[in-house]
């Protein structure tokens, strides 16, 4: 039997074990304590870091304003130019073309809209759309149902809104640019593939099954209804609880704190009641406190009424093209007005401004002060 002090010591020696265990979780858990600390901190850091260098590039971007109109202008009409050759000479790149440009300019946007407080306007749908056609584009091309789902989105309500909210194109300004091919490209990217590319029809067959001449199940009017209108319907059901969700109640406070934060709703709202148009007037028929409310149910009342057009027009190529002459023409008149009527307003009103903040400097003659002056003031006036 083990004697009185061997216990003692093996007491002790369990004792000291067992704070040396402790003490080392408490050492590991600080450590983890401080690591999230840290890492937590260059969050932080490398956010401000970001906001600071978005700011800044947007402040320089403003002070040499007319010269990247100017070049802005050019890369446009290039640009423009260069996308309709490749849409006549190779309408199966036009899907690349368009990714390219997603891809490019929708962070430089971000940046930009980042400093000007717009950065809720990428929540709207229309980013979600693009998005979820980025998607199907690059990693699920031969998925007809997501196809037709994507082609319900890009010739209902982005194709509409083009027309609705009067989208321009302007060549001089790089974001009117992108509102506008932000809303343009999905349609006749899509139109290409509905009508112009028998390649990617045929790689979107079944496996195992031969390839096809047509769309199937045109004759099927439920197919054709269920994936251009109802599961569409949906996934805009499901854009609209997460906008919800983000925009008015995690980021409301946020909202509240500072009313220059810009969004969709915020925007339309302001313009509609400053103009008193049949929106303002329409978006109040519940009283004022339910004007977002009635806001969300007329933009759900437009998309499924936009959705629903969208089955004759993949049933029709005649019908088809001349909805893609209509948008484009609607953009290039809505950018004519904003050349003639809108953008020299906004001059005048830039070189008032100028004007109003320049110190205004009253020339003085030294003649006549001198001569205002008496004599014997003089010497006050050396004195004072």
């Amino acid at each position: 039997m083990a004697s009185n002090e061997e216990i003692v010591e093996m007491d002790d020696w369990k004792e000291n074990a067992y704070g040396k265990v402790k003490l080392n979780l408490k050492d590991g858990s600080k450590k983890v304590a401080e690591t999230k600390e840290m890492l937590s901190k260059q969050a932080v850091q490398t956010k401000q870091i970001l906001s600071k260098q978005a700011i800044k590039i947007a402040k320089q971007a403003e002070e040499h304003e007319r010269f990247i109109n100017k070049v802005t202008h050019l890369l446009g009409v290039l640009g423009f130019g260069g996308f309709c050759f490749v849409l006549g000479a190779r309408p199966q790149d036009v899907r690349y073309l368009y990714c390219l440009f997603y891809v490019i300019f929708v962070p430089l946007r971000w940046i930009y809209y980042r400093y000007k407080k717009w950065h809720y306007y990428l929540l709207d749908f229309c980013y979600y759309a693009n998005t979820i056609f980025l998607i199907m584009l690059l990693f699920y091309p031969k998925n007809e149902k997501l196809f037709m789902v994507c082609f319900s989105f890009a010739e209902g309500p982005l194709a509409w809104a083009l027309i609705v909210w009067r989208c321009s194109l302007v060549f001089n300004s790089m974001d009117k640019i992108v509102s506008v091919f932000i809303h343009l490209l999905p349609g006749l990217v899509f139109f290409t593939i509905r009508w112009w590319d028998p390649v990617f029809l045929e790689a979107m067959h079944p496996e195992g099954t031969p390839s096809r001449a047509s769309w199937p199940h045109v004759e099927c009017k439920s197919y054709i209804w269920t994936w251009l209108f109802f599961v569409p319907l949906v996934a805009y059901i499901v854009w609209q609880l997460l906008y919800y969700l983000i925009v008015d109640v995690l980021r409301r406070q946020r909202l509240l704190r500072d009313p220059e934060v810009m969004t969709s709703y915020r925007e339309l709202s302001k313009k509609a009641e400053k103009a008193n148009n049949i929106w303002w007037r329409f978006s109040g028929l519940l009283g004022d406190q339910n004007r977002l409310l009635m806001y969300i149910l007329l933009q759900a009342l437009f998309t499924v009424f936009t959705t629903a057009l969208t089955v004759p027009i993949f049933l029709s190529y005649e019908l088809h093209m001349t909805f893609q002459v209509l948008k484009v023409s609607a953009s290039v008149w809505n950018g004519g007005n904003f050349l003639l009527e809108v953008m020299p307003r906004q001059v005048i009103l830039k070189e008032k401004k100028k004007t109003e903040m320049q110190p205004i400097e009253v020339p003085v003659d030294q003649s006549t002060l001198e001569n205002s002056v008496e004599p014997n003031s003089t010497l006050e006036v050396q004195e004072s």
